[in-house]
C-alpha cells in the first residue's frame, strides 16, 4: 500500500478530474488549466511536469455531481 501512496506522488494527476481544468474552443489549445492560467494542446499536467521537472501541486479534485 504504501508504494502506491508513493507512486501517486511522483505522476502528474488527472486534469479530467481537476476542479481547475476546461476545455476550449481553439483548436490549437483545446485544453486549459485556471490554477496555472494558460491553455495547451497537451494535457495541463503534462505540460507542468515538462517546464518545471514537477507533478502539478494545483489539483483539486471535482467534487462528485
Amino acid at each position: 500500500a504504501m508504494s502506491v501512496e508513493r507512486k501517486k506522488v511522483t505522476q502528474s494527476p488527472n486534469c479530467m478530474r481537476c476542479l481547475h481544468f476546461f476545455v476550449t474552443y481553439e483548436p490549437a489549445r483545446p485544453r486549459g488549466c485556471r490554477a496555472y492560467g494558460f491553455k495547451s494542446l497537451a494535457l495541463p499536467s503534462q505540460v507542468v511536469l515538462t517546464t518545471s521537472g514537477s507533478p502539478c501541486q494545483l489539483f483539486s479534485p471535482r467534487l462528485a455531481a
